[in-house]
């Protein structure tokens, strides 16, 4: 006959007076951990005791009850209830729930206490963030759960925003498929439909780092430190309906603005009304942009304006600030240096009295009528107005051949020195004519259908970076008198001994500035761009531009090494270096005249030793690589990187590849072959060309990302790397 099973008893449960228990010396919690007595005890006293304690009764040393019960298990609950009693929020005699185990259990009371902290199971954080949704749900505001759980409101809103992620993700986290922190990572675009395409394409990837998930999500974004959205304002566009991403769980630098397309037409509408404004003043025409390419003031008379005078008020303000300033200077004239409080006070007494001297410029109102002025924005964000600009056929006839005489600017470097050759097209109310228009945009690069074949560089692209490579040219040639003699006068030699037209030469000798109508938006803010700039601007305050004699008195005056670094500079602005379009009929340059073009350059190059990576050009993701096909892709990366590095790239699609490439490629010194100098690369017959990889590392050297190695044998890439 089977044993009937036996039956299991509970221990029982009754209520009693806080002042007949004691804490148990075999509880075994002796470290604090978790929410601190305190928070317990608020949260008893708001909604109660939620557990019970456990409680053996205490015997005397014959082995009779005392009245009195121990807690081996629960002390926590015992200590934040005795909180209570000693903030007399709890009566001494309170009824405490209690379980009861016998005194003669065979389970010894750290049994107990143990089994009570190690059986419990910690609230998923998943449970815990659909919990704060329940209670809003509800009507609970998230200050009112923050108090509830003795948390900030800041995590109430991270948690509940975790809660928000797409439910399919949600998912995949509760399986533990995915980290909290990828998790997190993709609540900063709230597109459940984006979100999930997201994780689609990195779950079977390596590349599931937070950082990655967060770029993938807000690549079609602008950030809110962008000077577009500095100019506007995220107030707003926010006001216009745009949408800002916000990263609850690390620094954003402001957010993301997700819709570009209204940020650029608010950045429109700002810069038009400003031009609006502008016309008030009496110009013939205003040009707006939001971005001025570099050049575009070639051409362009700068009108002079006087600088207004200060007022009373204003002279008043600066004499006080001068003496303050002259003051403090005699007062710590004996010190080696000013402590550090009156260094401070004397920047900001300087600043000041510059702010006083820095007038706005008076124009004659006859020039204004027929000049005109720049509007657009500056690297920071702020609105950039440059007036004060003649176009050619705007000169009074009866004055053109003057000014042709005088040399007008033919610089145009950018900041507030020349001006362009654009044509307005829009006329305001007032009679000013204003061009409305952002930069020139590109069409956006798109996947195309590659076949893996080496195909020519698009020439617009070589354009662009020939572009490049003429800047440097001239900027190399403005620093190297002896370099720039030796051409002016290959160039006359050739000229007088040789029958030859001006475009065979990289060196337009008359001299004129050769425009680069085909760049790169960066060109201008490039390093060489600023070391031509700021040449020209030295020689430029120097210069009696404005008086003929004078200026021929200075020139006959200076000493040699002036002579020729003034002659270096003027001739560096003939350099002609562009490849361009060839017309097989006639018109522009011939095939014929474009190579000996080149090969002159090149000729140059190796005088002044130009180095390409040194000017600043890199291979970046906007400048070259999502312009060219993969196989150039790999074939950049393959020549800085290795053989093993360009495989580990080649089932990427062109996108991911250009970003990682860039990475890759950053300080490697590769270069494009129509940025190499002919020389160099065939040095030896296999020296390495300039920028060609010369700091190719070992395989074990190069760091690549974990992604780009996933889904291959550890073997195997080790083989693939050491190719």
């Amino acid at each position: 006959m089977a044993k009937a099973a036996q039956k299991i008893t509970l221990s029982p449960s009754r209520d009693i007076p806080f002042d007949k228990l004691v804490l148990s010396q075999s509880n075994v919690r002796r470290i604090k951990a978790g929410v601190s007595v305190e928070e317990l005890a608020e949260d008893i006293a708001r909604r109660g005791l939620l557990q019970g304690l456990n409680v053996r009764p205490m015997l005397d040393a014959d082995g009779v009850e005392t009245g009195m019960f121990e807690i081996p298990a629960g002390g926590r609950r015992f200590q934040a209830l005795s909180l209570l009693v000693k903030q007399k929020r709890l009566a001494k005699t309170a009824p405490i729930p209690c379980i009861v185990r016998d005194a003669a259990s065979d389970i010894l009371p750290e049994d107990d206490s143990l089994a009570e902290n190690m059986q419990r199971v910690a609230l998923h954080p998943l449970d815990q963030f659909r919990a704060f949704v329940a209670l809003r749900e509800k009507g609970q505001g998230d200050e009112a759960i923050a108090a509830a759980f003795f948390v900030t409101p800041q995590i109430v809103k991270q948690r509940l925003k975790l809660a928000s992620v797409a439910p399919a993700l949600l998912e995949v986290y509760a399986e533990d498929a995915m980290t909290l922190e990828q998790l997190m990572a993709f609540t900063v675009n709230p597109d459940h439909a984006r979100q999930v395409q997201v994780w689609e394409a990195v779950k079977n990837s390596w590349n599931k780092e937070p950082y990655a998930i967060r770029r993938m999500l807000t690549e079609a974004s602008v950030r809110a430190s962008d000077r577009r959205a500095v100019f506007v304002g995220v107030d707003a566009y926010e006001a216009a309906g745009g949408v800002v991403l916000r990263d609850l769980f690390q620094g954003d630098d402001g957010g993301w603005l997700e819709d570009p397309a209204l940020l650029d037409r608010l950045v429109a509408e700002k810069l038009q009304a400003e031009a609006e404004a502008l016309a008030a003043e009496g110009w013939k025409w205003i040009e707006v942009a939001t971005d001025l390419p570099y050049g575009y003031s070639h051409g362009l008379r700068r009108l002079a304006g006087d600088p207004a005078p200060m007022t009373d008020e204003e002279r008043a303000a600066h004499a006080t600030l001068l003496a303050k300033y002259r003051a403090l200077e005699e007062e710590y004239s004996g010190q080696d240096e000013y402590p550090e409080e009156i260094d401070a006070r004397l920047g900001q007494l300087e600043m000041a009295m510059e702010a006083l001297e820095q007038r706005p410029l008076i124009y004659d109102p006859a020039e204004v009528g027929r000049a005109g002025v720049f509007v657009t924005l500056d690297r920071d964000g702020s609105l950039a107005v440059y007036r004060g600009y003649v176009r050619p056929e705007d000169e009074p006839r009866e004055e053109t051949a003057v000014q042709d005489a005088d040399g007008a600017d033919v610089m145009g470097q950018g900041g507030d020195v020349g001006v362009s050759s654009w044509k307005p097209s829009a006329t305001s109310a007032g009679g000013t004519v204003i061009t409305s228009g952002g930069q020139p945009i590109g069409a956006d690069p798109t996947e195309e259908d590659d076949d893996g074949a080496m195909k020519p560089l698009p020439e617009r692209l070589v354009i662009e970076l020939t572009a490049h490579r003429t800047l440097a040219l001239r900027e190399a040639i403005g620093r190297s008198p002896d370099v720039a003699l030796t051409l002016l006068l290959l160039k006359l030699v050739t000229d007088t001994f040789r029958t030859s037209s001006a475009s065979d030469s990289c060196l337009e000798a008359s001299v004129r500035h050769v425009y680069m109508s085909a760049q790169a938006p960066d060109l201008k803010d490039s390093i060489v761009a600023k070391l031509v700039d700021e040449r020209h601007a030295a020689w430029e305050a120097d210069l009696p531009l404005g008086d003929d004699a004078a200026l021929w008195d200075y020139l006959t005056v200076l000493d040699q090494g002036s002579r020729l670094a003034l002659l270096a500079h003027c001739l560096s602005f003939g350099i002609n270096a562009l490849h361009e379009k060839v017309n097989p009929y006639g018109a522009g340059i011939s095939a014929n005249g474009l190579t000996r073009r080149m090969a002159h350059a090149d000729l140059v190059a190796r005088a002044v030793d130009l180095d390409m990576v040194e000017a600043g050009w890199e291979p970046t993701v906007d400048g070259y690589l999502n312009r060219v096909p993969k196989a150039r892709i790999l074939e950049a990366v393959r020549e800085a990187k290795g053989e093993g590095t360009a495989q580990l790239l080649d089932h990427l699609k062109k996108g991911e590849m250009a970003t990682e490439a860039e990475r890759l490629l950053k300080g490697s010194g590769w270069l494009p072959e129509v940025l190499r100098r002919v020389d160099l690369a065939a040095r030896d017959g296999e020296a390495i060309a300039e920028g060609q990889g010369e700091d190719a590392a070992e395989p074990e050297d190069v760091d690549l990302p974990a992604f780009l190695t996933a889904d291959l044998p550890d073997g195997n890439a080790s083989m693939m790397a050491a190719e």
